[in-house]
């Protein structure tokens, strides 16, 4: 992996679920639970698992638009956890944010131009007649022409608001960006042409992603590393080129679900039996044990380190050398 840009150390994020006299807390919601990982510059961390796993708020976290509870994020050299406003205002603009629902993350009263130039005039950066060059820039980069900068957003299709938001979400010239689900809300037919662009956006201007997704397949395609998340916790973490070499029982059952284009292929599917435990009254020991098909008595009593089982992978199971990749289980 390349040098460090942003590192997440030991991050924990708990929301109070009020309710009790004075509105104090009866229980709380563990999203983030005790998470670490790095993402490289220039690199695309894809960040997977079920909804409700945290993955959202972890990004959420990484931008410090809300505050851990414990642990660190360091940005760029910069320990930037418990920073002021005021201190974080110029590291904002090198970390930006590409929202999931095109639809709803674009103001439909402002015009693309206002919408893409409103990072500038925020940050004060340039004059109007440099931003205005700016925006146009921009539109150039993500594939869109100058008459778009004087529409609105519903005069556009959803693969055209979303590279409205990728041209938002580069105005800064930033370094790092959340990708939170940034195709999940298109059809079929344009999510490739947007990752393909930001592939391309990403080796031009030498940005690292985080890529968050519950698409196993866009996540191999776009990635340099994947990270498995489950209950607010990491599973597993592994090279993209690896994926079929990913053997934590979570995974392995992710993967098993993902189709197979070929009719002529068949494909063992791993069913995980049972609900996802509730993110309050998280289970002891292992949080996937519940529903792990290997569960043992350690499983249930005892929590796994998240350690080094190979090179460049990590898993949190303390039968993660026992464990077989989904295609040797097949055979």
């Amino acid at each position: 992996m390349s040098e460090p840009l942003v590192t997440i150390e030991n991050l924990v994020k708990h929301f109070p679920v009020k309710g009790g006299f004075f509105g104090r807390p009866k229980a709380w919601v563990h999203a983030v639970n005790d998470v670490s990982f790095s993402i490289g510059r220039g690199e695309t961390l894809g960040l997977v698992g079920e909804s409700g796993c945290g993955k959202s708020t972890l990004g959420l976290l990484l931008l410090r638009l809300i505050g851990a509870d414990s642990g660190r994020i360091i940005f760029d050299g910069h320990d930037i956890t418990a920073m002021s406003e005021r201190e974080l205002r110029p590291i904002r603009r090198e970390m930006q944010v590409i929202f999931q629902d095109p639809y709803a993350s674009l103001n439909p009263r402002m015009t693309v131009e206002e919408i893409i130039g409103e990072p500038l005039l925020v940050h004060k950066v340039g004059k109007r007649r440099e931003r205005r060059d700016r925006v146009y820039d921009l539109l150039h980069l993500v594939g869109l022409s100058d008459e778009a900068a004087g529409k609105y957003p519903h005069e556009f299709s959803g693969g055209q608001r979303q590279r409205v938001g990728i041209a938002r979400a580069l105005a800064l010239t930033p370094k790092v960006i959340v990708a939170d689900e940034p195709v999940s809300a298109l059809d079929v037919s344009i999510r490739g042409e947007i990752i393909n662009l930001m592939s391309e956006l990403q080796e031009k201007l030498s940005l690292a992603y985080l890529f968050i997704s519950h698409d196993l397949k866009v996540v191999e395609h776009v990635s340099h590393r994947v990270a498995v998340m489950y209950l607010g916790k990491l599973m597993e973490l592994f090279p993209a080129t690896e994926l079929d070499e990913a053997r934590h029982p979570y995974t392995t059952a992710l993967m098993s679900a993902v189709p197979v284009p070929d009719p002529t292929v068949s494909k063992r599917r791993i069913m995980l039996t049972g609900d996802v435990p509730s993110p309050i009254v998280l289970p002891r020991g292992c949080p996937f044990h519940p529903r792990c098909r290997f569960a043992k008595d350690v499983c249930r009593e005892k929590e796994p380190v998240f350690e080094k089982y190979s090179d460049g992978c990590k898993a949190a199971c303390h039968f993660i050398h026992e464990m077989k990749p989904l295609a040797d289980e097949a055979r």
